[in-house]
């Protein structure tokens, strides 16, 4: 976790548990976002039985730690998440699978629940913002690709 992020649950407003109302984030750093991630497998397709909620959410998780660990973080760095629910009666179960992968203090977090998700038959997205330690800007690929062959060339010569 970088060292500039605070995680706040002001007195002002209405005791909850589960997230934090606020974070704040200040310094140099590096902030990462994570586009939605559903319950798929490595082959695209859901996971789970048709309806089970629980297993779609937790792979959803397991993928949205697999996108953080790309760039170097872990779920420990995320300071908000929003959340698609197509059933809101499926909120109990969700905030059991968001706790197992979640520790305190918890990112922000929102909730929605909408009618459909792009995919049909998914019952659940999660989406992410991360914060980071700065760290030194990677070369884009086709520049690395390219100092590579400069410097094979050089190599024959």
């Amino acid at each position: 976790m970088a060292a500039s992020v605070r995680f706040i649950n002001p007195d002002t407003l209405a005791k909850q548990s589960g997230y934090s109302y606020v974070v704040e984030t200040t310094g140099p750093g590096r902030t990462v976002y994570i586009a939605g991630q559903l319950g798929l497998d490595m082959e695209n397709k859901l996971v789970g039985g048709p309806g089970d909620f629980r297993a779609q959410a937790v792979k959803a998780i397991e993928n949205l730690r697999a996108a953080l660990a790309s760039v170097g973080a872990s779920l420990a760095d995320v300071v908000k998440i929003t959340n698609y629910l197509t059933d809101m009666s499926h909120i109990g179960i969700y905030r059991e699978v968001r706790d197992e992968f979640f520790k305190l203090p918890r990112p922000a977090s929102t909730a929605v629940g909408i009618s459909e998700l792009a995919r049909p038959g998914a019952l659940f997205e999660i989406e992410a913002i991360a914060v980071l330690p700065a760290k030194a800007a990677a070369k884009p690929a086709k520049a690395r690709g390219a100092a590579k062959v400069k410097a094979a060339r050089r190599k024959r010569k």
